[in-house]
Parts: C-alpha cells; sequence; structure tokens
C-alpha cells in the first residue's frame, strides 16, 4: 500500500496546487464589480484580425535595475496623465479619455498577470507580468472596449476624441 501511495502522490500534490489556485482566481474575481461584460464584449471580436488597425502598439520591458525616472514633476505628471494602472484585478482608471495621437500605456502593479486586449483586435498587449508596460497610440478617434484575457471580467475603456 505504501509504494501505491508514494507513486500517486505528485499527481495529488500537482492536483491540490491547481485546486488552490483555481479557488485563488475564483475569490480574487468573484464579486467585485467588474461589469461581468468581459466574455460579451469579446463575442463580437475577429480572431486573426491584424492588431495595428487605427494605432501602433510597443511592448516595453521591465525597467532595469538603475533606470532613473523622469526629470521633472511635470513630466510625470504627463506620463500618469495617459496611464492606466492594472490592481487588484481592475483597470484604473475603467474610462480614459484622451485626444488623437495620445499614447496610453497599462502598468501591471499586480502579482499576477494581466493582459490589455482590445475587443476589436486592434491592439493586444500580450502577457503583462508585474511591472510589466504595454503603450498603444490611438491614431483614430472612436471608443476601445478592451479586456484581460486571463481575467475576462476585468475590462476597461479608452475614447478618443
Amino acid at each position: 500500500m505504501k509504494s501505491r501511495l508514494a507513486g500517486k502522490l505528485p499527481l495529488i500534490l500537482a492536483m491540490s496546487l491547481l485546486g488552490l489556485l483555481a479557488a485563488a482566481c475564483d475569490q480574487a474575481t468573484s464579486g467585485s464589480g467588474y461589469g461581468g461584460e468581459g466574455a460579451n464584449a469579446r463575442a463580437g471580436a475577429t480572431p486573426g484580425v491584424a492588431p495595428s488597425v487605427g494605432g501602433s502598439a510597443a511592448v516595453k520591458p521591465t525597467p532595469r535595475a538603475g533606470a532613473t525616472a523622469p526629470a521633472s514633476a511635470e513630466a510625470n505628471q504627463k506620463a500618469d496623465k495617459n496611464q492606466v494602472v492594472i490592481e487588484n484585478f481592475s483597470f484604473k482608471p475603467a474610462t480614459l479619455n484622451v485626444k488623437v495621437g495620445a499614447s496610453v500605456t497599462w502598468v501591471n502593479r499586480d502579482d499576477v498577470p494581466h493582459t490589455a486586449n482590445d475587443t476589436e483586435n486592434r491592439f493586444k498587449s500580450g502577457t503583462l507580468d508585474t511591472d510589466g508596460e504595454f503603450s498603444f497610440t490611438f491614431k483614430s478617434p472612436g471608443t476601445y472596449n478592451y479586456f484581460c484575457a486571463l481575467h475576462p471580467k476585468m475590462t476597461g475603456q479608452i475614447v478618443v476624441k
């Protein structure tokens, strides 16, 4: 009996860890008021559409040790103005208004990976680990709804005028 149990121990441990991870994800996203539109918002997305329609995207690497911050408070304010922070399984601000030609940067401050994907496939961030950043330049006016592909209840919106 001991040898049969020892052979199944790695499987038992792996299944236990998966169960704990699933429970943590469910607890972190349930009842958080994300609007529940993520899955429905993706329904109109067209797979295989080039992500650069209407703008251009760039994934920024995580800042390296010793990197310097912008020199002035004015530069910091301008950078923060067009920034979406991902924290506590939400996009903050949930809606951001910008002018045509503005670049928006998403920064992941959560301890888990997230994405920022347009519902019409105009941009996709790829997976952003903690402190990871993604920027996109909005060249066309309109409303850009987006969501986290890993946590579809997380939704946000960029309004470009």
